[in-house]
């Protein structure tokens, strides 16, 4: 029988709750968005390459994201170094590229959509730690499609980071119930609770969004054991999933118990796998190497004086928020006031307002000039930012690079590793000219019913090894560049007036 008609009333209630959650915070529009157009470049029957390109190129991230992964050791036997998205779709193929982009966007933008709360984070690193072993796992079989295996195994998680994400006071309680953090007790909690285990929440949601059977039916926990003589890739990708989800939970705290648990987990399903229970333990620890360098909260790759620096970073964070904050206030009051900020004005407030919070290295606002065709920055604030005010400049018209990307999609973007040789494509030669020493930048569009007529950009040198931001600053952002856009608009009004 259809599992959606046996549902209870409490199951269809939590759902319910759910659904508005999402709903209220935007229904994830990045990832659902994201999800019909990778869908559609992997059902498309003509064109499937072109398609798949122009998806990934529309996103910079997600272009950085997959050269990366075309020119990594796992492709290393192709011999040849892949500079261009079309080229690397040709050697992974639109599966792999579109696997691949699913996981990517649902990270994202979960992180994205989340409060700012340690238990959110903490489910997201532990889904991204099973991605980790499930493609180290995956290359030694002999899986055709390692990035199929990746996705699946984050969504095993699924379930569980949906309700700290979008119902937080519920997970209190399913903790309270199984008295800590022990997942089999959390799960036969939430069924008390919530009329639904965490799975099936995970599986509700996967099918509400419209993901690929073959994913949903990878989604499911299945016991260590024998093949079977039906056993098949939807089972294999299940017991995978199952398999590293669990080694997530294992090797979170980083300590020897969490490793022989590794160890017992490779033997009981090294035969559902393929997989020799050494192979399985030895993919595990490049995975446990690479999270060590990758996530940031979970404390294998956290050690004690880490630990320490951290600390001291969030409460930084902390201090900076609160200066964001009061200066998103004050350009509210400065909009609305009698006499009214002139664009100028709220250009500079939002400047020194980002400059200050975010503790740019060097920040500069851009504004575009119709009739001389050109972007050039006005004001600049930070490390011999004044100084270089006359260099920087470049002609409006469009090349395919991440600023013209920012300003074309109109959404603030991140860029983390500017320094990283495959991304190099994506700078334009004046940023490589004048700021090429920043490590990581910001770029926040200023555009006008779907015109730019600016941006604000912000970046921090290697004094900032790692700059990770926030939900809370985010939010705070768009607040800011939404006060200088409705000033600009108020103006260009009163000018059309006249």
């Amino acid at each position: 029988m259809n599992e959606t008609i046996q549902r209870s009333p409490k199951a269809e209630a939590t759902l319910a709750l759910l659904w508005e959650r999402i709903r209220k915070r935007g229904d994830m529009p990045g990832f659902t968005r994201a999800i019909t157009a990778i869908l559609a470049s992997m059902r498309g029957e003509d064109e499937r390459d072109f398609s798949m390109t122009q998806t990934v190129l529309s996103d910079p991230v997600l272009t950085q994201k997959v050269l990366r992964l075309a020119n990594s050791g796992m492709y290393s036997a192709f011999g040849q170094r892949i500079n261009t998205v079309s080229k690397a779709v040709l050697v992974l193929g639109t599966e792999a590229i579109g696997h691949l982009a699913l996981g990517l966007k649902l990270i994202e933008e979960l992180g994205k959509s989340s409060p700012d709360s340690l238990q959110a984070h903490i489910e997201m690193e532990k889904a991204v730690l099973a991605g980790m072993v499930a493609q180290k796992v995956a290359l030694q079989s002999a899986s055709r499609d390692p990035e199929e295996a990746v996705v699946c195994s984050i969504l095993h998680s699924l379930g569980r980071m949906m309700v700290t994400f979008y119902l937080p006071e519920h997970w209190i309680l399913l903790q309270q119930q199984a008295g800590g953090d022990d997942a089999g007790g959390q799960d036969a909690a939430a069924h008390d609770h919530l009329g639904l285990s965490l799975e099936q929440i995970g599986r509700a949601t996967a099918e509400h969004w419209g993901l690929p059977r073959n994913l949903t039916a990878g989604m499911r926990r299945v016991e260590p054991g024998e093949r079977s003589d039906a056993f098949g890739h939807d089972d294999w990708l299940a017991a995978l999933g199952t398999m590293s989800s669990q080694c997530a939970e294992s090797l979170w705290n980083g300590d020897e118990a969490g490793a022989a648990r590794v160890a017992e987990l490779a033997a009981d399903f090294s035969a559902m796998l393929g997989v020799a229970p050494e192979a399985i333990v030895g993919a595990v620890e490049m995975a446990k190497a690479e999270a060590a360098a990758e996530l940031s909260i979970a404390p294998l790759a956290n050690p004690p004086e880490k630990r320490a620096r951290n600390a001291a970073s969030a409460r930084m964070r902390e201090a900076g928020n609160k200066v964001l904050l009061s200066g998103v206030s004050d350009m509210r009051e400065a909009s609305t006031g009698a006499a009214g900020a002139t664009p100028g004005q709220m250009m500079s407030m939002a400047i020194e307002t980002a400059y200050h919070g975010l503790s740019f290295t060097r920040a500069f606002g851009f504004l575009r000039s119709r009739r001389d065709g050109k972007y050039s920055a006005k004001i600049g604030l930070g490390d011999g930012a004044k100084a270089m005010l006359p260099q920087l400049t470049f002609d409006d018209s469009y090349e395919p690079n991440v600023f013209f990307a920012a300003l074309g999609s109109d959404r603030v973007i991140f860029i983390e590793n500017a320094r990283d040789p495959k991304f190099a494509s994506k700078l334009p030669g004046w940023w490589k000219g004048t700021l090429g020493d920043g490590h990581c930048f910001l770029i926040i569009p200023l555009c006008t019913h779907g015109e730019p007529v600016g941006f604000i950009y912000g970046d921090w040198d290697d004094r900032y090894p790692s700059v990770y931001l926030n939900q809370t600053e985010f939010a705070l952002l768009n607040d800011l560049r939404a006060l200088v856009v409705q000033t600009v608009e108020r103006r260009q009004q009163a000018e059309v007036a006249k």
